[in-house]
């Protein structure tokens, strides 16, 4: 069974997006974090190639419209590998465990809630706001 060209070259397409966003999702990270603003910059320009295909493809330019979609859905893909970046201080390496600088005062380790210094503050704040109200 042989696929039409016309056919085979989106088949083409679809799987080399899906190959890409695949590659971005389970891809090893990056060794170094991607600054933010270079980020959405990537994300801006995909953003950009999406309007501009959709144009392409309301003015019945249908090659144009594919290619300038692929560019974005690659660039999206690409944003999306190297905001994946390891150094972005996400908390301790695995199989270190964190350190507390202070421990809990609850022996359950809930911290504790001083409820009579509530009720004074309560009060004090319920007089300011309505002071024909005494008790």
């Amino acid at each position: 069974m042989l696929v039409p060209p016309s056919y085979a070259w989106k088949i083409a397409l679809a799987i080399a997006l899906c190959g890409a966003i695949l590659a971005s999702a389970y891809a090893k990270a990056p060794r170094r974090a991607f600054p933010r603003t270079e980020l959405s910059r990537l994300v801006l320009a995909a953003l950009l190639l999406y309007a501009v295909g959709m144009v392409a493809s309301l003015s019945r330019h249908a090659i144009l419209a594919a290619i300038l979609y692929a560019a974005g859905i690659t660039i999206s893909a690409l944003a999306a590998w190297l905001s994946r970046g390891t150094d972005s201080g996400g908390g301790p390496p695995r199989g270190d465990e964190p350190v507390d600088e202070e421990p809990p005062r609850d022996p359950d380790g809930a911290p504790g809630f001083d409820w009579a210094a509530f009720e004074r503050e309560f009060r004090q704040y319920a007089r300011r706001r309505d002071p024909a109200e005494t008790r």
